[in-house]
C-alpha cells in the first residue's frame, strides 16, 4: 500500500515540475535571445562600414577604459589625410594619457612599446626609434585634442597604437593603405 501511494506522489511532482519548467522557459528564452543578437548586429555595422569607406580625415578618441573608437581606416596612397585625436576621459594625463603613434610597415609593436615607455620626457615617443614613426599626436591629457596631418605613399597595412606604457595592448588598431 505504501509502494502505491509513493510512486503517485512522485509522478505528481515530477508532472508538476516539468510543467513549471516549461512554461517559463518558452516565455523568457525569446526575451533573452533577442537583446543579445541587436547588439552584436550594431557592434559590427560600425566597423564594416568604417573599414569599407576611404577617408581623408581620421577622428579618433581615447578613454580611460584604454580604447579608441575606431580600429579600422582606409585611405589613398599619396593622399594627404587629417588625423584628429581627442581624449575623452576624466583622469589625470599622468596616470592616463593617450596619444597616437602611426608605426612604419613591418614595425615590431612590442619591441617600439617597450623604448617608448622608458621615453616619458619626450611625451613617449621614442628618438631611438624615429625611422620607425610615420606621424604622432601629442600625448593628451582629458579633455584635450591635437590634430596632425600626414601621407602614407606606399600602398599596405600600417600599425596604430597609443605609446603611453601599457596602452598599445587595448588601444592599437590599422590604417589600410589602397
Amino acid at each position: 500500500m505504501k509502494k502505491i501511494l509513493f510512486i503517485p506522489s512522485i509522478a505528481v511532482m515530477a508532472l508538476l515540475a516539468s510543467c513549471g519548467s516549461k512554461e517559463p522557459a518558452k516565455t523568457e528564452q525569446p526575451t533573452m535571445e533577442t537583446p543579445a543578437a541587436a547588439p552584436a548586429e550594431t557592434e559590427t555595422q560600425p566597423a564594416e562600414s568604417a573599414a569599407s569607406a576611404v577617408t581623408d580625415h581620421i577622428t579618433l578618441t581615447g578613454d580611460d577604459q584604454m580604447k579608441y573608437d575606431g580600429y579600422m581606416f582606409k585611405i589613398k596612397a599619396g593622399q594627404d589625410v587629417k588625423l584628429t585625436m581627442t581624449n575623452a576621459g576624466k583622469l589625470p594625463k599622468e596616470a592616463m594619457g593617450h596619444n597616437v603613434v602611426i608605426l612604419a610597415k613591418g614595425t615590431d609593436v612590442a619591441a617600439f612599446a617597450k623604448e617608448a615607455a622608458k621615453d616619458k620626457a619626450d611625451g613617449y615617443i621614442p628618438a631611438s626609434m624615429k625611422s620607425s614613426i610615420i606621424a604622432h599626436t601629442k600625448t593628451l591629457g582629458p579633455g584635450e585634442t591635437d590634430e596632425i596631418t600626414f601621407k602614407i605613399d606606399a600602398p599596405g597595412e600600417y600599425d596604430f597604437i597609443c605609446s603611453f606604457p601599457g596602452h598599445y595592448i587595448t588601444m592599437k588598431g590599422k590604417i589600410v593603405v589602397e
